[in-house]
């Protein structure tokens, strides 16, 4: 079976409770769907409110507003039908609101489909403000009987219980799909709000190749693309035929109007063709430039140390932002080495950014005289070296307040999740960019910035990392060797294994508690980092729920 409607799956870079921007962006799709004559035009999940809405949820005034833009829009389906995503007042018992899918047909609402399958897991919360739907029923659409789904309707699978006794089992009790097929519909349509990790491409495109093979049917799949905060969207929006072949793709991380006319659906075909340390490119610097310019940010400044971490954010920034609006600050102590900065400057040359070189030394010892009675009789050890942190926080948030920049982070997802780093020091800032990657992967992507030429130096990535707080000092003084510690953290982050579970694959059983000690008693650290841009599967954040005083190991 197959949709003899001409069809186009509108992509688009949404901004939330940005109501007129993300109407603007629909009509401006919806009256190129009528230059190309087609049937249909479908919006993704929650589109007129962008995804996720959160808490905003909770007031009447936002629900008015998203509703209201949707009788907007409908003024426009004339001639063309429209699907969008917006939630819808609940009448009967439960939760106050529907995560729904409103069709639009000659000038009104001629269908309002509910979502059944409600996320909550990671970085999913719909059961908080949704009621799961219990009636499912097709729609048509000039003759058409179409199944509409709204993302996690396609998604009821066995899957792994992580973490727990390793066997498959139902996520849900109803799969909305066994229903709708009893009602012979042509073909599927499912709007979604998929966010971006490394591997969710390959997930996508094996969830939606099921769906069509079991139940013999196309599917149109819309996907949201840009930077919610955090959340990231990758886009890939598609259709697959029958026989779970991808017929046509739109591109990653990109806006895109991709049109399905009955004559040409077949030209084109896409796969997943980019390494995971790519995408994670792409999706970094799409996250820093929506983070900027959905808050009307426009300059950035970071401390450049001369190390691989501020490198690779550095460049990322000045992908994202363009080089004249991002800003280094070289912060020299005693102890900083003469390469360090060097490399740090080269580094600025090579991107073409401005810096400026504040020395902290005169201010680090100002400040350690004033502790002087505080800190009588006590060995020199960790305060000093953390008021060296909180002395380069101090004059890098200086220069921020008075010239508008907005600071970016610097710190990794290895370094987070033992608590290697200075709380209101290295730590802060208003954008973690690179707080989801291990260090592993930092120097991976720091090589693939450098696959054509040479733009982060060659020596801060080879020279041992350090924070330079102390003479000769090296993170492997303190820590595991990066590519150990990497492996147990993503066993017990990203896995979810406890300790017996990560020493029965062959690490120490001393290490692995250390490691998981230093995990869990450095939470009330992550919990007031700045915002992580996710790009695996378990980031730190939203989609990471710990207490913070707990006795667990």
């Amino acid at each position: 079976m197959n949709t003899q409607l001409n069809i186009g799956l509108a992509q688009l870079n949404f901004h939330v409770a940005n109501f007129e921007l993300n109407k603007e962006k629909m009509l401006k799709s919806i009256s190129e769907a009528e230059e190309l004559k087609l049937d249909l035009i479908v919006f993704p999940e929650l589109s007129v409110c962008a995804y996720p809405p959160k808490d905003f949820l909770e007031f009447d005034s936002f629900v008015k507003k998203c509703i209201d833009t949707v009788h907007e829009l409908a003024a426009f389906s004339f001639g063309i039908a429209i699907i969008v995503g917006c939630p819808a007042y609940n009448n009967g018992p439960g939760k106050r609101l529907f995560n729904a899918a409103y069709v639009l047909i000659d000038g009104k609402v001629q269908h309002i489909y509910h979502k059944g399958l409600l996320p909550t897991y990671d970085v999913f919360d719909e059961f908080r403000y949704f009621e799961p739907a219990s009636d499912f029923q097709v729609i048509k659409i000039k003759g058409e009987k179409i199944a509409l789904t709204i993302c996690e309707d396609l998604w009821d699978e066995e899957i792994e219980n992580v973490g727990g006794d390793g066997k498959l089992r139902k996520s849900y009790n109803v799969t909305p799909m066994d229903i709708l097929i009893k009602q012979k519909p042509t073909c599927i349509i499912n709007i979604a709000a998929s966010p971006f990790h490394y591997s969710q491409a390959e997930n996508r495109h094996k969830v939606l190749k099921r769906n069509a093979i079991k139940y013999q049917l196309p599917i149109y799949y819309v996907n949201h693309v840009g930077a919610q905060t955090e959340l990231i969207f990758d886009g890939g929006s598609l259709m697959i035929d029958a026989k779970g072949d991808v017929i046509k793709q739109a591109k990653y991380f990109e806006e895109e109007l991709l049109i399905f006319a009955q004559q040409s659906v077949r030209n084109v075909s896409t796969d997943i063709s980019t390494s995971e340390i790519e995408r994670i490119h792409h999706a970094l610097i799409l996250g820093v430039s929506d983070f900027f310019k959905k808050m009307k940010f426009k300059k950035a400044i970071l401390g450049l140390s001369g190390g691989i971490d501020s490198a690779l954010v550095c460049t990322i920034a000045a992908k994202a932002l363009g080089n004249e609006n991002v800003h280094a600050v070289l912060l020299p102590s005693k102890y900083s080495s003469d390469h360090s900065i060097a490399d740090a400057e080269k580094l600025a040359i090579n991107l073409g950014i401005s810096f400026e070189t504040v020395p902290i030394q005169e201010t680090v010892d100002a400040a350690e005289l004033t502790l002087k009675s505080s800190f009588t009789n006590l060995p020199s050890g960790l305060a000093e070296e953390n008021l060296q942190a909180r002395v380069r926080a101090l004059l890098l948030m200086g220069i921020s307040n008075k010239h508008g920049y907005i600071l970016l982070n610097t710190s990794n997802k290895s370094e987070a999740a033992v608590g290697y780093g200075t709380l209101y020091g290295d730590m802060c800032g208003g954008l973690s960019v690179i707080a989801d990657l291990y260090k592993t992967q930092v120097y991976e992507l720091c090589r693939f910035i450098n696959r054509e030429k040479e733009i982060i130096p060659q020596n801060t990535i080879t020279k041992a990392p350090s924070a330079e707080l102390r003479p000769n000092q090296k993170d492997s003084d303190s820590l595991p060797e990066y590519d150990i510690l990497d492996k147990v953290l993503f066993h017990y982050i990203e896995k979810r294994k406890g300790m017996e579970e990560i020493c029965s694959l062959g690490f120490d059983e001393t290490l692995v508690r250390r490691i998981i000690k230093l995990v869990n008693s450095n939470e009330f650290k992550r919990h007031q980092t700045p915002p992580i841009l996710r790009v695996s599967p378990k980031a730190f954040g939203m989609g990471r729920r710990m207490p913070i005083v707990a006795k667990y190991d």
